[in-house]
């Protein structure tokens, strides 16, 4: 009965899921694929991406920093790419630094900055990294880091 009773819904839940849904044009197209196995592969539509030039380096070193001091350090870039260019995310793997990222699109030709906070906190040579995730080709992936001695505070 509950094999029935499934044969019967799972067709109307599936035939309501494939309704027309506005698309989203700032963000790339992701085709999903079901094969026999019924595992969810995604494509996405590289016709989408774009390309980023890092105008500053995207290993920067600090020198000396001040125990405790908060500090931004910031990156600029620039869409070189035909399409609008589109940061979906920048993360941070420590919670000392607080990376921001811009919210609009960039046309091509446009530049942008990637901004990130950092407290000051801890001692010795520190080496902290920022990564983007971007429609951008080769890669989506892009690292960015900082560097800097951070003098034991005397007491």
């Amino acid at each position: 009965m509950k094999r029935l009773l499934l044969l019967i819904v799972l067709p109307s839940i599936i035939v309501a899921g494939c309704r027309d849904l506005p698309a989203n044009t700032d963000a790339p197209a992701v085709t999903t694929i079901m094969d026999a196995g019924t595992e969810k592969k995604s494509q996405e539509d590289t016709t989408q991406f774009t390309q980023l030039t890092w105008s500053d380096t995207t290993d920067q070193s600090l020198g000396k920093l001040t125990p405790g001091k908060e500090i931004e350090i910031t990156w600029r870039f620039k869409n070189t790419g035909k399409r609008p260019l589109i940061v979906e995310g920048v993360t941070a793997p420590c919670g000392c630094t607080i990376p921001e990222k811009p919210e609009k699109p960039l046309l091509p030709g446009e530049e942008g900055i990637i901004k990130a906070k950092f407290n000051g906190s801890g001692t010795g040579y520190i080496v902290k990294q920022v990564h983007v995730v971007a429609n951008t080709n080769p890669s989506k992936n892009h690292t960015l880091s900082f560097s800097g001695e951070i003098p034991a505070q005397k007491q």
